[in-house]
């Protein structure tokens, strides 16, 4: 089966079980959704959102942030990993926002990749879920699906990137995603599946019967 015929196949199991996909990161506006996202590396949506549901009723612009100052943020994150690093990208990039765009998140990559501690994964969740721009964000998982259901090399998430870029339709990307994502926690688990077991990987292989290694970005 050839790339192509696999993606197709993919796009329609994951239509057919997710029609709808509400972002898993519960948010205020763009400018908290941006900080979600930025907390939510290494660690799970769920520590994310049950940290930031009583932040977000008090504080919800970078200006609150500005205020609040490095440690106090930290105070109010500590039960995430990493922190102490991502109170300080959370307030410089507050500020950020503040000095360079009047306190508003930007509408285009290179602005918002310029802030601290925000990457190009970071940046397409925000120009396709909250900008409407057709973006593909990977992030490890992701990269690891892609991997077991022969879409890409696996170098590493930027070539994964494009190659799901170049197989799915344009209009597709944002909503797909997500749906990766949901198909990964709910059914493709990466200590449960190994490539032989969900539906879409025994659709792509039927034949596979060993589990199947990726490599990590």
């Amino acid at each position: 089966m050839s790339q192509k015929n696999r993606a197709k196949k993919i796009l329609k199991i994951l239509n057919k079980i997710y029609p709808k996909t509400p972002i898993p990161l519960k948010h205020k506006n763009t400018f908290t959704l941006l900080i979600s996202v930025a907390l939510s590396a290494q660690t799970t949506d769920l520590n994310v959102n049950n940290v930031t549901k009583d932040i977000y009723k008090k504080y919800y612009k970078p200006e609150h942030f500005v205020k609040l100052g490095r440690k106090k943020i930290e105070r109010l994150i500590k039960s995430i990993g990493l922190f102490r690093n991502k109170a300080k990208s959370v307030y410089f990039l507050s500020k950020q926002l503040i000095d360079k765009h009047g306190g508003k998140v930007p509408k285009n990559f290179k602005d918002l990749e310029d802030l601290h501690g925000v990457g190009h994964k970071t940046a397409s969740v925000i120009m396709s879920q909250k900008f409407g721009i057709p973006a593909f964000p990977v992030d490890t998982h992701i990269h690891r699906l892609a991997q077991r259901w022969g879409l890409t090399n696996g170098k590493n998430v930027i070539q994964t990137e494009k190659d799901l870029k170049r197989l799915f339709p344009k209009k597709s990307w944002s909503k797909l995603h997500l749906q990766i994502i949901y198909y990964g926690r709910e059914y493709c688990k990466a200590r449960e599946c190994y490539g032989v077991t969900c539906k879409i990987c025994t659709t792509c292989y039927p034949g596979r019967k060993e589990p199947i290694k990726t490599k990590k970005t």
